[in-house]
Parts: C-alpha cells; structure tokens; sequence
C-alpha cells in the first residue's frame, strides 16, 4: 500500500516556508573586468501550505524553474532558507531526506528517463536506493503504473523510446511517487504534451493529489492549465515575487500591472474578444543589470518618478493575497497610493 510521509506538523503548518531565497548566476567579465552577475532568484518570500496546489507564472526567463531547482537543491541556494514542515534543509532536514520527501517531474519527458533502464527498473530504482528490497520495489513500480493509466504487463519491459510523450510523463510521475513523498514540484510538465493528452495528464495529476494526499508546486507558462489546477497563483517577474493570492481572485482582480497585463495576453477562441492591442510593451529588462526601485516600472502604464527609485516590498492588500507595488503601500508618494484597496485593472481579453 502507498502511503505518504508523515505529517511533522499540524495541519495549520505550511508545509514548505521559503525566506529570503536568493542565486545569482556569475557571467563572463564585464567592463574593467568587473564581476557581473545573472539575478535569477533575488530575495524572495513564499509558503504554500499542506495539501494546496501553488501555481507559479511569468515569462521565460522569470526565475520559474530556477525557483524549483533551487527547493529541490539541485543548485545551491546563494541565501535564504527553506523549511519543510518545521524542519529547515540543511540544520535538521538532511538533503537525502528532502528528496525522499519532495520529488520533482520535468518538462523533457525523454531525457528525465534512464534509456538503458526498462519502465520497472526507472520507477523501482528509487526506493531500491533508499534501502527497500528489490522484490518490494518492483511490486510498488508495477502499482504505479497501474495508478498511472499504464497496464503493468504492457509497459513494465519496456524501454523510454518504445512510449508516446504523455506516457513517459505518467511514468516521469509514476517514478516521483515511487518515493512516497508529500509535496511535487512539477516544471512545465504537460507543455510538451498536445491537448488531448495534457488535458488526461492534468486529471491524473488532480486524482493523485487526492488519492495521496498531495501537495503541488505547478509551474507553467500556460495561464489556462495553471488557473485548472491551482488553488492560490505565485507570479514572478524578473526574479522577484509580485503578486500572489487565490487563483480565482486574482483573475476576478489582479492587483499588479503585470499581472493584469499576463491574464490580458491570454489567447481567446471568441471573435468578439480579440486584444486589439498589445497589453504589455517591450522585453525585459537585462536581468544583469535589472532598473532600481520597482524592476516592472520601465514597462508599467502607471510608473511614476518614485517608482524609479523606491524597491516596493510585498504587501498583505486582502486575506491571502499580496502584491509588491508602491501603488498599494500608503505613504508611498505614488500618487494612487491613497485607497489602496479598491484599487482595481481591467483585463481586456
């Protein structure tokens, strides 16, 4: 029987608290061969909490995955800590230990698999590592592929080049499971796959979270999956978080500009509906050298001089939901700051 890790905390503890998180990649030399550095993760805060599905957005290059690396530890962090369920990595969570309790499933179905290996063997190999008998392993591989949809008498013996994308990926899950963790990151994992399958992919995810008791960290840069599957929306921006709250608020309401701008872009199959024009102009913003105060006001239609100059912190505006912008700190000097909380942006669609 697969049965998840134990609960070390009350139900009321966020299973992962994140404080602080922060990598900077070095780059070759700049000018005067002064050190310049990539700021793919700066400084950033966020929990989520037992049993939810955390949703994280932004466009490429926005420090999505290099945030689920970064939880996973396979890269190290440069500062921060990371607690799971009351224990921090490192002090009192060894990094074995973490990743038999958090599993991860990539984008590249194929180059996540072992090609030497057959189905039985990827998925067993796992819990063979931590200790458990080859004949148990093998058992518990083939019950998951059961869970997955994939007839164990069928696939067991096969080879990753003998299966379609979407059937990789269930066993990519399968194999995550196979450790009988608590919470999966899960990096763009059905952007690959075409509709039909990724839409059977999702409702596997949505059984396994429930017959598990999982929880998720769902990435993606596709705002229709994310908003199917998530309960709350992380949303990053040049390696900061700027908003983050309940998905259905945070469609029903942005807070950010940003944000606003990103549920704009959503493609839509109404005629009637069509963006006339581009909600969000120009590219980022070289994160070597990202603007000072507010790194979204050199795009912003609200931008004001104090935005160039002043670093917004993330605020609480509503039960569960935070934005970092100076237009929701009172006192701020951003000429909207006065009301914050009914501040409100249309999505045009």
């Amino acid at each position: 029987m697969l049965e998840s890790t134990k609960d070390m905390g009350g139900p009321r503890q966020s299973l992962l608290s994140i404080k602080g998180l922060r990598k900077h990649f070095p780059v070759g030399g700049g000018l005067f061969g002064k050190k310049q550095v990539v700021r793919a993760v700066d400084d950033i805060d966020f929990e989520v909490a037992k049993g939810e599905t955390l949703g994280i957005v932004g466009e490429s290059g926005c420090g999505k995955s290099t945030t689920a690396r970064l939880l996973m530890h396979l890269i190290a962090p440069d500062a921060g800590t990371i607690v799971y369920d009351g224990e921090p990595v490192g002090p009192s969570l060894s990094l074995r230990e973490l990743r038999r309790r958090m599993q991860m499933v990539f984008q590249d179905s194929y180059a996540s698999l072992n090609p030497r290996l057959t189905i039985e063997d990827s998925i067993a190999f796992g819990p063979r590592v931590h200790g458990e008998p080859n004949q148990d392993a093998r058992a518990l591989a083939r019950d998951l592929l059961n869970r997955v949809g994939l007839k164990p008498e069928t696939f067991a013996n096969r080879y990753p080049h003998e299966l379609s994308g979407g059937q990789r990926q269930r066993v990519n899950i399968a194999r995550a499971l196979a450790l009988r963790p608590r919470i999966v990151l899960l990096d763009e994992a059905v952007s690959a796959l075409d509709k039909s399958v990724e839409a059977q992919v999702l409702n596997l995810l949505i059984d396994l979270k429930r017959d598990f008791g999982l929880t998720y960290v769902f990435i993606s840069h596709d705002l229709n999956v994310v908003r199917y599957i998530s309960d709350r929306v992380l949303v990053m921006y040049l390696g900061e978080v700027v908003e983050i709250g309940p998905v259905d608020e945070m469609w029903a309401n942005p807070r950010h500009p940003y944000t606003a701008a990103l549920l704009a872009s959503m493609p839509t199959l109404d005629p009637d509906a069509r963006t006339q024009e581009a909600p969000l102009a120009g590219d980022p913003p070289n994160p070597i050298d990202p603007p000072a105060g507010c790194r979204f006001h050199t795009r912003c239609p609200f931008a004001e001089e104090i935005c160039a100059s002043t670093r917004p912190r993330l605020s609480t505006v509503d039960t569960a939901h935070a934005v970092s912008c100076l237009m929701y700190e009172p006192g701020s000097g951003h000429s909207r700051a006065t009301g914050t909380r009914a501040l409100q942006f249309e999505v045009v669609s």
